[in-house]
């Protein structure tokens, strides 16, 4: 590993990390011994975790017929695996603190991702929902990790961006000797993640992954999607880009033609605009 990787990484464990709720609600969900009685306990434990899952979980995204307002209502409704994902989304936001312009542009590249992959996972159905929304959310976290160790640094990234119009991958490597995938990928594996979701940071940008398992292709392809999507829209960027989406390798390797891609495009456009203030 990069020496200076690895050296960030161990700082990275003085960043804010996922609360301690996030952590006891996936032990338990992994247990198979989970209650909506005890799920509920091990959140609420957390008002500001809580209060923003309550928040999400009304938004149009999991289409719910009726308000939701507690809990444990929350978790019969959606489902233990949901939960998991909304009280992960809940928590890693406070990760994104100062909240100035950078983390804001950040963050909401970040949700946005997650909602992207995960519509794109249930209307093809080649990945799990919520370990798609996962891995959306988490594809850019190694940035913000970047820009938590030191802000100045991460700044002449963000300049060389606006004002010689390269591209952040090109930008970042004549600042840092690593990538913002390499080191996202090896934070969240610190955070003892699934090795599926490390594989999607890693290679979401690179898709060199032929051989590997069809699932963590799929995965990883959905991941590398939804970002273009939040490109193509200007999602947590200055401006949109216009990008050949139906060419792009994810597309490609999700075999989505021209029509279906734009109706997932749309859709998502769509769902983003409704449901980005439960987010905020």
């Amino acid at each position: 590993m990069n020496r200076e990787l690895e050296q960030s990484i161990m700082a990275a464990g003085d960043l804010p990390t996922i609360p301690l709720v996030a952590t006891k609600v996936m032990e338990l969900i992994e247990s198979e011994a989970a209650t909506a009685e005890e799920l509920g306990r091990i959140v609420a434990a957390d008002p500001a975790v809580a209060a923003r899952v309550l928040k999400i979980s009304n938004s149009s995204f999991y289409g719910c017929q009726r308000q939701i307002q507690s809990l444990s209502v929350a978790i019969v409704i959606l489902g233990f695996n949901t939960l998991k994902s909304l009280v992960v989304a809940a928590s890693v936001k406070q990760v994104y603190k100062p909240f100035g312009l950078t983390e804001k542009m950040l963050w909401e590249h970040s949700f946005g991702a997650g909602l992207a992959a995960r519509i794109i996972a249930a209307h093809t159905r080649l990945a799990n929902e919520e370990e798609a929304f996962l891995a959306g959310m988490f594809h850019d976290i190694g940035k913000i990790i970047m820009n938590t160790l030191d802000r100045d640094k991460f700044h002449l990234v963000m300049q060389r961006c606006y004002n010689e119009g390269i591209p952040f991958e090109e930008a970042e490597t004549s600042v840092y000797p690593y990538r913002h995938d390499e080191l996202g990928s090896w934070v969240i594996r610190k955070w003892n993640f699934p090795e599926v979701l490390t594989t999607a940071v890693m290679q979401h940008h690179r898709m060199e992954i032929e051989e590997s398992d069809p699932y963590e292709v799929n995965l990883t392809a959905i991941v590398s999607l939804a970002d273009l999507f939040c490109r193509q829209l200007g999602i947590g960027t200055r401006e949109p880009l216009e990008i050949d989406l139906t060419a792009s390798i994810p597309a490609k390797i999700l075999k989505l033609h021209p029509e279906r891609v734009n109706l997932l495009l749309e859709t998502f456009g769509e769902t983003f605009e409704q449901d980005k203030d439960y987010f905020s």
